[in-house]
């Protein structure tokens, strides 16, 4: 197949060296600009990855503890439970429903005191909404029986504590009794009967299950806080919740996953956005390179340019040679980039464990970022808007030395030649 000449010249100009160009700084500028572009591209790729991969884990991590739609009462005692389960289950979204009780207290183990987020839970219908029951690492969720006073913790809670399956914890519950010597709190020892982990530190430092009839007897309420709902697909739960605003009898509240956590997810999605826009100025920087090398190309070749007018070659053909030039750069650094950034990306879950390990240091602490390992999750649709932008950067950087390139005058480039 017989190419334009523009293409052809444009192509040995591109892999020219020092004995074709006469100078070999342009050719290792050349090279920097597309190295520059490849190690711009590989990065916008891997951080975007981690970050995607960051906040699917941190989110699904999230979403084994919590429900993806609450609903519950103003008066905080939801009496008629059952029936709102029962309409919010005809939505074909929703797959599953469990009663709740929500609360706070203190824990206390000898000299160790911790504030808990207390959850009263129905062991049999809890699997429907969480994922807790799965999460166990000693003990089983179905030990919450009522009457029985028996608990789960975190495993970051029970090692905060010191406790393990079988200890006495004493729980305090804020809302005391009034006594002679003044108002009092209530006390009640609870048997630990289990232990969970569920990867996200937030929770599992602070969240404590009980049944949900010894959560009642505990506060003195006469009902559930709510129903707690599974989606089939936990994306839609801002319109699921919209939809049984209007589904749904009685005076209720309504809050999605994406409500509770809404800061969060933001904050997130900002940070996303902004490391997109600054790493993306890296690429430019590197994409603009070419101006300095192709206008260096260009007043090295300006004896060959004159040859070429002299022969009938048109500006515009002159303008495709080091069009093609600067649009060939471009896209062997975008696509070295591309290829740099998905292996990387997909090595991260291995690859930094091994870092880890070989130097004995942690990346992510618990305790600042929620998980212990850097994930990384490559999606296709943020390589191919990589890969454009760092191609049309790279295409817009050779228009001003193909346009000089057009502009020599043959006569004034041969006239010392």
């Amino acid at each position: 197949m017989k190419f334009p000449y523009e293409w052809q010249i444009g192509w040995r100009y591109t892999r020219a060296s020092k004995r074709t160009t006469g100078n070999g700084f342009i050719s290792f500028i050349a090279a920097v600009s597309m190295s520059g572009i490849a190690l711009g591209v590989a990065a916008l790729i891997v951080v975007l990855s981690v970050m995607n991969g960051f906040q699917k884990e941190v989110r699904d991590r999230m979403l084994s503890v919590l429900a993806h739609v609450e609903i519950f009462s103003p008066t905080g005692a939801m009496p008629d439970w059952q029936r709102t389960a029962f309409e919010a289950r005809r939505n074909p979204a929703v797959i599953g429903a469990a009663p709740y009780v929500d609360a706070q207290a203190l824990l206390t183990r000898q000299d160790a005191v911790s504030g808990v987020a207390l959850r009263g839970v129905e062991p049999s219908l809890e699997p429907q909404v969480s994922d807790i029951g799965s999460d166990m690492k000693a003990g089983r969720l179905t030990s919450l029986q009522p009457s029985q006073f028996n608990i789960v913790l975190g495993a970051d809670l029970a090692a905060n504590l010191g406790v393990s399956v079988g200890d006495k914890v004493t729980l305090v519950a804020p809302e005391g009794s009034m006594t002679p010597a003044g108002m009092m709190p209530r006390l009640k020892q609870f048997t630990v009967t289990g232990v969970f982990a569920s990867g996200h530190y937030e929770y599992d430092s602070t969240l404590a299950l009980i049944n949900i009839r010894d959560a009642e007897a505990l506060f003195r309420i006469t009902a559930p806080t709510g129903v707690r709902l599974k989606l089939k697909d936990m994306q839609e739960a801002p319109r699921v919740a919209h939809e049984l605003s209007r589904t749904l009898s009685g005076d209720l509240y309504i809050r999605d996953w994406t409500q509770q956590n809404k800061t969060w997810f933001s904050a997130v999605k900002i940070e996303k956005r902004m490391m997109f826009v600054i790493l993306t100025l890296i690429i430019a920087v590197a994409a603009f390179n070419l101006v300095s090398s192709l206008v260096m190309t260009v007043t090295n070749k300006q004896a060959d340019i004159a040859i070429l007018r002299t022969l009938g070659a048109q500006p515009g053909s002159i303008m495709k040679i080091f069009f093609v030039q600067g649009i060939t750069i471009g896209f062997v650094g975008t696509a070295t980039g591309v290829a740099l950034g998905c292996l990387i990306a997909w090595s991260i879950p291995w690859l930094v464990p091994m870092i880890e390990h070989l130097f004995g240091v942690q990346f992510l602490p618990p305790s600042v970022y929620f998980i212990t390992e850097l994930p990384s999750e490559l999606v296709p649709g943020d390589v191919m808007r990589i890969g454009v932008i760092a191609f049309a950067l790279s295409a817009l950087a050779t228009l001003y030395p193909s346009w000089r390139g057009a502009k020599v005058r043959p006569a004034e480039a041969l006239r010392y030649e």
